[in-house]
Order: C-alpha cells, then sequence, then structure tokens
C-alpha cells in the first residue's frame, strides 16, 4: 500500500469513528435525558434540559448517520455487515445496558472496538486470531478509561440506581483498574506476536502503552474528579497515538 493510499485509509477511518461518536453521543443523551436531569454533572445537558426538543435531537443525528451509512456502503460484505451491526445492536442498546447490568463498560468497548474487524475484514477479507486478540485488548482499554470516567458520577448512580463498574467495584475500582491495564497491554502484545509486528511496535507501542497506563494509574485518585477527567482526556490524546505511531513507523521502516 502506497503512502497516499495508507493516509486516505486512516482519514477514512478517522471519519466513520468521529460519525459514530457522534450519532452514539446523542442517541445516548436522548435516551438518558431522565436519567441526566437528575445528576449533577449532566443535568444541564442541552436534550435533558429542554433546550433540545427530541424531534431536533433526531433531526441533528441523521446527517451524521447518513454519511456513516454512506462510508460503509463501498466496504466488502463482511465490513459492511460488521458496520452494521456496530451501529444498530450495538450502538443503539448500549444507553440501556447501565439498567440492567453493572457492566455496560463491556457493551461499550464491544460497540467502540468493533472498528478492529470492520477494518480487518476490509483488508484481509476475514476476522484473524490476530485481530481477536487487539478486540479484546481495546475491550480492556475501554474498561479502564471508562470505569475512570464512571468514577465521575459514583454518587449520583448509587443514589438513583444507574450501574456500572465504577458502583460494583467499590473501594477496589483502582486495585481492578491494575487489572484492566495489565490485559490490555497482553492482548496488545499477542496481537502483535500473532501478526508478526516487529522491534518498533514492542518497543514503541507496548512499551509506551506500558509506561503510560502505570503512570496513569501512580497518579489517579478515583475520589478527585479532575484527576478522573485529565487521566481520561490522556488516553485519547497519548495512550492511542502512541501505539498508532509505533504501527506507521513500522510500516515506514518496512
Amino acid at each position: 500500500m502506497s503512502l497516499p493510499i495508507y493516509a486516505f485509509c486512516l482519514m477514512y477511518g478517522f471519519a466513520g469513528v468521529a460519525l459514530l461518536h457522534i450519532v452514539g453521543c446523542v442517541w445516548n443523551d436522548i435516551m438518558d435525558r431522565q436519567l441526566d436531569r437528575q445528576m449533577e454533572r449532566t443535568r444541564h445537558r442541552p436534550i435533558a434540559n429542554g433546550r433540545v426538543s427530541i424531534p431536533g435531537a433526531l433531526a441533528f443525528m441523521s446527517a451524521p448517520l447518513a454519511l456513516l451509512l454512506a462510508l460503509l456502503w463501498p466496504l466488502s460484505e463482511l465490513a459492511w455487515w460488521f458496520g452494521l451491526a456496530t451501529v444498530f445492536p450495538l450502538a443503539g442498546l448500549y444507553p440501556l445496558m447501565k439498567r440492567v447490568t453493572h457492566w455496560p463498560q463491556v457493551w461499550l468497548g464491544c460497540t467502540l472496538n468493533a472498528v478492529v474487524f470492520i477494518v480487518w475484514a476490509q483488508f484481509q477479507g476475514s476476522v484473524s486470531p490476530a485481530a481477536l486478540a487487539l478486540m479484546i485488548g481495546c475491550c480492556f482499554w475501554t474498561l479502564h478509561y471508562d470505569t475512570m470516567y464512571s468514577c465521575l458520577d459514583r454518587k449520583d448512580d448509587i443514589k438513583i440506581g444507574i450501574k456500572s463498574t465504577a458502583v460494583l467495584f467499590g473501594p477496589q475500582v483502582q486495585n481492578i483498574l491494575r487489572v484492566f491495564t495489565s490485559l490490555t497491554v497482553v492482548c496488545l502484545a499477542v496481537s502483535g506476536y500473532l501478526h508478526g509486528q516487529g522491534i518498533s511496535f514492542y518497543v514503541l507501542g507496548v512499551g509506551g502503552a506500558s509506561a503510560h497506563l502505570l503512570r496513569q494509574l501512580a497518579r489517579l485518585d478515583v475520589d478527585n474528579t479532575r484527576s478522573c477527567l485529565l487521566t481520561l482526556r490522556s488516553n485519547a490524546f497519548v495512550l492511542g497515538p502512541v501505539i498508532w505511531l509505533s504501527l506507521f513507523i513500522e510500516y515506514v521502516l518496512t
């Protein structure tokens, strides 16, 4: 694959993920509007406080949803089906999970990281063990950062009956986060081994991810809102790019 095609595919993927997040966030706010009104952090969201109507929110959501489906249309049949499963059953049902299980973060992990299967199916024509290991690792990563995120609302969640891993783990949440980070790194390394990745992936990707996750846990205070927010954001703006950069460097070197 030439560098221009690589760049095009990367931007194509970024666009799809961004559109999925927009659709998912709007849909989540529609479904959770009654709960959001009862929580300190979310009661001022535009749908929850009535500044945006449900028809208005659905109309706004229709444009990115149509664009997302348009991006899925040219993909291979297998990638297309994975894409539809991500957009409708997974993303569509996610807001209901916090009402029925303390593990909504697992459902969110499957929703967000199904993109691994979409990309793999598009370029490889199948889903390999390496893709499965990567997807599982990304799900553990989602459990790590979304559990931190749910710590922001833990008191309100307990009061109004919302379920989450932060509520489930209670005072042990920081210890269990260490388990999630360890499993993230292990799965990342296993995926690299199964796919035949080179040294740069292990040094920068696996090593960098390990160092950053350990630094997160050392600084994290799950009872401090600012600490949870800063740690959450560092996953998107530091950890993700570190792993991507390791893969890009290996691509350039080979």
